[in-house]
């Protein structure tokens, strides 16, 4: 380690003891970049996503709090209709005139239970899909969710759950634009080959799981929005980052920290994946504009180029915008750039300002191609030095 690291550690480290901390000072100091060492990235990403207060003073109480009013949502939308559903069909009771498998009423008890569990399964496949190329998520976590495991729940887990659902009938994945790709009931059953994933024992939970625990979670309390796909590209490097956070005192609540992060980063981001929104000005297709205004005034013989090749922004910079370009870059790299983005307090304009940089540091490639080359260069971005485009992102701002 470098001296001139083990000072920026040092830096890191006097302005979080104070009590009051300088949000300006920090701010600063994590716009190039946060160390991971002695957990002071999950830390600060806790202050920049508006989780923990700026005065250190009222941490613990409020803590303590959070993570139990998150323990009370697991057990309200897991565990008790859980429980109610492991008791269902044992009695005649539970199937009435007014309340049966087929009741049309939105209000039926067993109408939301299907209905969540649709959303559940789009949930389980993306989940599993969650940095392919990483052991990470497939492994079991350190701090198994006790509450969930606990043997004298006798209740339908979300694991059991996805395992006995569907697939006696159709699979439906939900896009953001709807409902999609409605596949038939014979490959429902080989929906995850038996390589795909290992099946871990009881008392043990992957961190995929508890992936999949937060979506859940937040789809249930967001009704209006639900879960569309995607999200679990925001929710992964939050999670992991705070799941690999190496003060055991933090990462044990990991779980609770990320929903509600990244319940407050989706409130400032989830005009993106609501279609209705997307032609009025807090929606995606302005925001795509935006790129090309932008590129318009810092480099119009670029952006001409690609208006004569009609290449239009919405072919590559709705993937960049909507994910945080969480799927341009390695999860390390992706980190780094969300140090930055999370510490502007304009952060989505500097994301268009990232996304304009990007185009500027291809320029000599992007003038010598052709459409489909240009494409491949757009959807494939070609540098993988995050450093590079973060500088040329900040030149662009402060020259503007």
């Amino acid at each position: 380690m470098s001296s001139a690291y083990r000072n920026r550690i040092q830096e890191f480290k006097e302005t979080l003891s104070e009590e009051n901390i300088n949000q300006k000072t920090l701010r600063e100091l994590c716009f190039n970049g946060i160390p991971f060492e002695g957990g002071i990235r999950a830390l600060c990403w806790k202050i920049l996503l508006n989780y923990l207060p700026f005065d250190q003073t009222l941490w613990e109480s409020f803590l303590k709090k959070q993570r139990e009013v998150y323990s009370q949502f697991l057990r309200e939308m897991i565990i008790q209709p859980g429980i109610a559903k492991a008791n269902l069909g044992l009695s005649r009771e539970d199937v009435t005139m007014e309340d049966h498998p087929l009741n049309p009423n939105p209000d039926s008890r067993w109408n939301n239970y299907f209905k969540d569990n649709e959303i559940l399964l789009q949930i389980d496949k993306d989940v599993r899909r969650l940095y392919p190329d990483m052991a990470f998520f497939q492994r079991p976590t350190e701090y198994p969710c006790q509450l969930i495991l606990d043997p004298q729940n006798d209740y339908e887990t979300l694991r059991r759950r996805v395992e006995q659902t569907t697939l006696k009938a159709q699979t439906v994945n939900r896009n953001r634009s709807g409902v999609t790709n409605v596949s038939s009931p014979g490959k429902a059953f080989h929906l995850y080959p038996s390589n795909e994933y290992e099946v871990l024992p009881n008392g043990s939970e992957a961190h995929w799981e508890v992936v999949e625990r937060i979506l859940f979670i937040y789809a249930k309390l967001n009704p209006g929005i639900a879960y569309v796909q995607g999200m679990n590209e925001i929710v992964g490097p939050i999670y992991y980052t705070f799941a690999t956070d190496p003060n055991s005192q933090w990462k044990e609540h990991a779980e609770a920290d990320t929903f509600f992060c990244f319940t407050n980063l989706m409130s400032e981001n989830r005009d993106n994946f609501i279609k209705s929104l997307d032609d009025s000005q807090c929606g995606i297709t302005y925001k795509m504009e935006s790129v090309y205004s932008m590129l318009k005034d810092k480099d119009l013989e670029l952006y001409l180029k690609l208006e004569e090749q009609n290449i239009k922004p919405q072919y590559f910079t709705f993937r960049w915008l909507t994910l945080l370009l969480s799927q341009e870059f390695l999860l390390p790299d992706v980190i780094r750039i969300w140090d930055t983005l999370f510490s502007d307090l304009d952060r989505f304009h500097f994301l268009l300002l990232v996304c304009c940089a990007m185009l500027i540091l291809i320029r000599d490639k992007l003038l010598a191609g052709d459409f489909t080359v240009n494409m491949r260069l757009l959807q494939d971005y070609p540098i993988s030095d995050v450093h590079t485009i973060l500088i040329k992102a900040r030149d662009l701002r402060d020259n503007s």
